[in-house]
């Protein structure tokens, strides 16, 4: 088999967004939302493969168990665009799991050895390029090539798309504890490296009471003003366990109240146990309850991308519903 020179073709990105209207809902398919690291797959049908992450730069080495996938097509080239994934013990993405793979493309003997400790699934959802360029296809053609593919095997699925029932689609994400979802309109053509509105992304947040337990000031024009806020929720043993920073959210006015009821409480012991390691952090006695909103958890039960929501001056510490779920505490 002879190698094809093939494009370099940077990935599609979504807009951030909601639903499409219901009367549209059917021009629309609808995939779930990965928590990966995104990738372009290169096979140029010598059996080999390349990966390149939405940078453009070459991580092929750091995922080594992917590269039986360059025979997969036999001497057919092709671009193929996905997400590659660590999965937890329920079969569902795990950030966390998968940074200790991301970043080794130049060790490749360490990327070998995680590799037998956390194996990786690449999930592919566009096919850009088989044997000639198909960007200007419309989507629901290019799906249809890609699903033709069949491309199945140990660590790599094409997982299906639904066209239509967006709603239902982003229920389901929701209950079972998905990131979200990615809304594809039917007739869009493959963008190279733009963020178009022809992707719709959402993403699902979750909202939880937390204690404010400490806060980092601010800086340049926030001197004086909390930066950031250091919070906790209660464990099965009723401890404060520190679950994150949350530095977003708040409105000008809401960030000089904040500050005012903070200095109020100034404290000099830490009210987290175990004490997390902060620089800089000044403490406060934990009895201001704030909502935030937040993406996921860690598996050490930390807060992702969390965000202010507003202060809770109706609820006292141990009237909150701020506590650990019992698998995290």
């Amino acid at each position: 088999m002879t190698a094809v020179t093939l494009p370099l073709i940077a990935p599609m990105l979504a807009t951030p967004g909601g639903l499409p209207p219901a009367a549209q809902d059917t021009r629309w398919a609808y995939e779930t939302k990965q928590d990966g690291q995104r990738v372009m797959v290169y096979l140029p049908g010598d059996g080999s493969v390349l990966l390149r992450a939405r940078s453009g730069e070459e991580i092929t080495a750091a995922y080594p168990e992917l590269r039986p996938l360059g025979a997969a097509l036999g001497g057919t080239p092709a671009v193929l665009d996905g997400e590659v994934l660590a999965l937890d013990e329920h079969g569902r993405a795990d950030f966390q799991l998968l940074q200790s793979r991301m970043g080794l493309a130049h060790a490749p003997a360490r990327a070998a050895r995680r590799a037998a400790q956390v194996p990786v699934h690449l999930v592919l959802f566009d096919v850009p390029f088989l044997a000639e360029p198909l960007v200007r296809l419309p989507y629901a053609r290019r799906r249809a090539r890609l699903t033709e593919l069949g491309l199945a095997g140990p660590y790599w699925s094409t997982p299906a798309a639904v066209t239509g029932h967006g709603a239902e689609a982003l229920r389901a994400t929701k209950e079972h504890g998905l990131e979200g979802l990615v809304c594809k309109r039917l007739d869009s053509v493959y963008e190279p490296g733009v963020r178009s509105r022809a992707w719709i992304k959402i993403r699902n947040m979750r909202a939880e009471d937390v204690i404010v337990g400490g806060w980092l000031p601010g800086k340049g024009r926030l001197t004086g003003l909390p930066g950031a806020v250091l919070v906790g929720q209660r464990d099965a043993d009723g401890r404060l366990r520190y679950v994150g920073g949350v530095g977003t959210g708040w409105s000008e006015a809401e960030r000089g109240r904040l500050a005012e009821l903070l200095r109020d409480a100034a404290s000099d012991r830490c009210p987290f146990d175990p004490a997390p390691r902060i620089a800089g952090a000044r403490w406060v006695l934990p009895r201001l309850v704030g909502e935030v909103s937040y993406s996921t958890r860690t598996r050490h039960g930390m807060l992702r991308q969390p965000s202010w929501l507003r202060l809770r001056p109706d609820l006292t510490p141990e009237e909150s519903a701020a506590d650990l779920p019992e698998d995290l505490a």
